[in-house]
């Protein structure tokens, strides 16, 4: 049994009856526990494609004669694709940055067969599930790239729910897609954590009173999470499900 079902088992039921229909409600003073969630990133957080990204923008500007450090290109890694491009390449017309995009989709794809799970992706999504709570993808992924990672997580029987580009017309770090993320999973920003590796993450959840957890697995620095909001970092997932009572998600079990 789960410890969402166990809580809900311990409560005291009554039968109520309306005219033809009955009904079965918590005895006074009992209350059903509210729904709580937690949300992942996937990028840098399950899947270890930071920098795979970053290699095939890095290709993809340099056909489209943008000269991009690599390293500027991972720290953009998780920011909205529009706003990267108008960050990174500010003087590139509509047109080519649409080529870059596309080229990067394509280059990204073309090499999904080296991304790997992060140590520990597929053990916290179980776990979590096993424990009660609400287990969200919360992710601006495209259908295509989001089909791959779901994949390799093999990991549906745990998910509550799964947000996608589709979902949005901004990604993070506005903060629509982890309100979308909270509106499937039918909790609100108290009874949520939200799990990511980037400062992009951080800031979305921050503007709706989300509290997020960093992880480094993305190769973004404590110092930086943890100033752009994260009230726990650790190294990876793994280390977080270890450590989970140490967390804010020690609050949701």
């Amino acid at each position: 049994m789960s410890a969402a079902a166990s809580r809900v088992s311990s409560v005291q039921w009554r039968l109520v009856s309306n005219g033809s229909s009955r009904r079965l409600v918590p005895e006074e003073g009992d209350a059903v526990p509210e729904p709580a969630a937690v949300l992942f990133d996937i990028d840098g957080t399950l899947v270890d494609s930071n920098y795979l990204h970053a290699v095939t923008w890095h290709r993809a500007f340099r056909e489209v004669d943008a000269d991009v450090p690599i390293w500027r290109i991972h720290r953009s890694i998780g920011m909205d694709g529009d706003e990267l491009l108008r960050t990174l390449a500010p003087d590139l017309d509509s047109e080519t940055a649409d080529t870059a995009s596309d080229l990067h989709s394509r280059y990204y794809l073309d090499r999904a067969d080296e991304l790997t799970l992060l140590p520990g992706a597929r053990e916290i999504l179980r776990h979590l599930h096993d424990a009660g709570l609400r287990v969200v993808l919360a992710t601006s992924a495209p259908p295509d790239e989001l089909a791959r990672l779901r994949d390799l997580l093999d990991a549906e029987s745990w998910l509550y729910a799964v947000t996608g580009a589709e979902d949005v017309e901004t990604a993070k770090p506005d903060p629509t897609i982890v309100q979308v993320a909270l509106d499937r999973a039918g909790v609100t920003p108290q009874r949520a954590v939200f799990v990511g590796d980037t400062v992009w993450d951080m800031r979305a959840c921050t503007k709706l009173g989300v509290a997020a957890i960093g992880v480094l697995s993305g190769g973004i620095s404590r110092g930086e999470l943890t100033a752009d909001g994260a009230a726990y970092v650790c190294d990876d997932v793994d280390h977080l499900r270890r450590d989970l009572r140490r967390s804010p998600l020690a609050s949701l079990l």
